[in-house]
């Protein structure tokens, strides 16, 4: 079957569709109705069935592979290593859910995890979709503030954390953060359950903390059954990154999200039992959560669990995992393929990567020149993916099980299955035509495995992400993107990234693109800064290939002239930055995403907000610097 029909069969008749692919996992019991859409934009799927993502993850294939290995967790930071079968997975999942339950924790309440990359974190997940208890996780480090807004809107009864996680080799305090949190928090988690890695001297909270390693001794082989939940009852609640004011609870359900993944391993990952598969993301992300922990897991692969960073004790450290655990398919970012690109390409040709199919990018927008590179030096396909802690699981890609579709360069792919994906003008309403700019929309329903709701909040879901035109109601990725005649799509920037200059509306991500094509520049960042004559002027951060070849001022200022004369060439004398600021490195996130609007807010004399994910601070003091504000 061709995938152009695959697909469509997926947008014509979605309840058969979505039937077939339901097979993929094991339900409990039958559901009754595949699709439930009587109460436009919510979708319910599978309504009736019972199933638990646990049991898919694990239990199902204890029975049929239960010494093949399972979870890999892997730490440079503390240099350990542990490779945990689908049996002694299936065992600590239980311990992990019977600590849970000897604490109080019942079906529907929410567990929150603020934890560094390391097993017990995975356990934690797993064991609350076991007994039907709600994970929320937040990312390991995350500022006091924003931690205790989350313990506010989740409400968890219970918090499973750790004293400390590690970065590059120094320890980041968890325990006097979730401290500050729970103090700050109106709602008081009746429990703490802490792994301690003796990473950092902490003292327990009498009547509140609890230790996990003395909880685990009392529950070695206390069995667990599975809670068999409806499919559309609550599996976790995810909170977008970059929110502001109230928190924003991305809600998930259990099935549909079971039957998702299990498709995407299939059709789009290419993933087989028996595998391994490595994303190097964090499970404070969705990727974490998608391709971590539950979908490897649910395909019967191996998924490794790494803490570190790529390029600790080496550069070479990620391929080394590759051919010691035979990876099959992996999953990373584009930053972390630049990171790379700048180390000897000799660190990567030292180790045996035959086993290696594909690598997989997202995350950002994948430039050519990046993809280029680690196709030559990998000699696999890299194929770009787009899509949202929303969705869950790609809108854009290529589906090569179904199709050898071939890849684009600047291009996530085509349409996936079950996504109706529209590029719509968002002046009127229509759809545009190939190659016409418009707002990335989906039609409803979404398919399985996307957002339920906003956690606490329908009426926020539905004014988020389906009233943004006027003629229709459509889901909102409020991306900018474009279509090809061939129906592959490329992805111009975020719609509140738009910046208008003397009633000019200019996207960011198309200067960006504009000038990094001058062959000096490595990587670039555009914001729109506040500007009394015009309302907002473009100013650009630019790292350079060879820093050397821009040090004096008249270097500097010779160099900027030429970018803008790039820009004016490309995208007209409109679309100029105002200034071209050269920096060291630019200020991103530990998942690799540029801090545009803590760039913006610094650059307008504002608080740059909250920095707790920074990669590295010193990047926003050069910001401060070039742009002549006090460190």
């Amino acid at each position: 079957m061709s995938y152009a029909a695959f697909y469509q069969q997926s947008i014509q008749n979605p309840s058969a569709f979505w039937d077939e692919q339901a097979r993929l996992i094991d339900w409990h019991k039958p559901y009754q109705q595949v699709l439930d859409t009587s109460q436009p934009p919510f979708a319910k799927w599978f309504v009736g069935g019972e199933t638990n993502l646990c049991y898919n993850a694990v239990d199902r294939w204890v029975a049929t592979q239960p010494d093949k290995a399972a979870l890999i967790a892997i730490s440079t930071e503390t240099n350990t290593e542990k490779v945990y079968s689908f049996a002694e997975l299936h065992q600590e999942v239980q311990r992990m859910a019977a600590i849970m339950l000897s604490l109080g924790v019942q079906r529907g309440d929410r567990v929150l995890i603020y934890m560094p990359m390391i097993a017990e974190a995975a356990f934690a997940m797993l064991a609350c979709a076991r007994i039907g208890a709600v994970h929320s996780v937040v990312f390991g480090g995350f500022a006091s503030k924003s931690l205790a807004t989350r313990i506010d809107d989740a409400k968890p009864v219970l918090v499973v954390s750790a004293d400390a996680g590690m970065r590059g080799g120094k320890a980041v305090p968890y325990k006097p953060l979730l401290n500050d949190a729970i103090e700050l928090a109106e709602h008081k988690p009746a429990h703490v359950l802490i792994v301690n890695r003796g990473l950092d001297a902490m003292t327990l909270v009498a009547g509140r903390d609890v230790d996990y390693a003395a909880l685990r001794a009392q529950h070695m082989q206390t069995p667990v059954p599975v809670t068999w939940l409806e499919s559309n009852e609550m599996s976790y609640v995810l909170y977008t990154s970059g929110t502001t004011g109230k928190p924003k609870g991305v809600q998930r359900d259990v099935g549909g999200y079971a039957v998702a993944l299990a498709a995407s391993m299939k059709h789009i990952y290419c993933g087989n039992a028996g595998e391994t598969y490595f994303a190097t993301s964090d499970i404070g992300w969705v990727v974490g959560h998608s391709y971590i922990v539950y979908g490897p897991l649910i395909a019967g692969m191996a998924t490794i669990m790494y803490e570190g960073t790529p390029i600790r004790p080496d550069a070479g450290i990620w391929w080394s995992i590759v051919e010691k655990y035979k990876v099959t398919r992996m999953f990373s970012a584009p930053t972390a393929i630049r990171v790379l690109k700048k180390h000897p390409p000799e660190l990567m040709k030292k180790y045996d990567l035959s086993s290696l199919k594909a690598l997989y990018l997202a995350g950002e927008p994948l430039d050519e020149t990046t993809s280029s590179w680690i196709a030559t030096e990998l000699g696999v396909p890299i194929i770009d993916n787009y899509w949202q802690t929303e969705t869950g699981w790609p809108i854009l890609s290529v589906a090569r099980a179904i199709e050898n579709t071939p890849t684009r360069l600047g291009s996530p792919g085509v349409a996936m299955y079950g996504y109706n994906v529209q590029i719509i003008n968002e002046m009127t309403g229509a759809e545009c035509g190939p190659n016409e700019k418009g707002v990335v929309a989906i039609r409803g329903p979404l398919p399985p495995g996307c957002m339920q709701t906003v956690y606490g909040d329908d009426q926020r879901f539905v004014s988020t992400y389906w009233a943004n035109f006027a003629h229709e109601q459509l889901y909102s990725t409020f991306d900018w993107g474009i279509k090809d005649e061939d129906g592959y799509y490329f992805i111009l920037g975020r719609t509140d990234d738009v910046i208008n200059v003397a009633g000019h509306r200019l996207g960011t991500r198309e200067i960006e693109e504009s000038i990094s094509s001058h062959p000096q520049i490595s990587e670039v960042a555009v914001v729109g800064v506040e500007d009394k004559l015009k309302g907002q002027v473009a100013v650009a951060f630019a790292t350079l290939k060879h820093p050397d070849a821009a040090t004096t001022p008249e270097q500097k200022q010779a160099l900027e002239a030429e970018v803008m004369a790039v820009v004016d060439k490309q995208l007209g004398a409109v679309a100029r930055p105002s200034r071209v600021y050269f920096v060291g490195m630019l200020p991103k996130t530990r998942s690799g995403k540029l801090l545009r609007r803590s760039i913006q807010a610094i650059c307008e004399g504002r608080d740059a907000g909250d920095l707790t994910t920074i990669e590295d601070p010193h990047s926003l003091a050069q910001i401060k610097d070039v742009v002549g504000q006090k460190v």
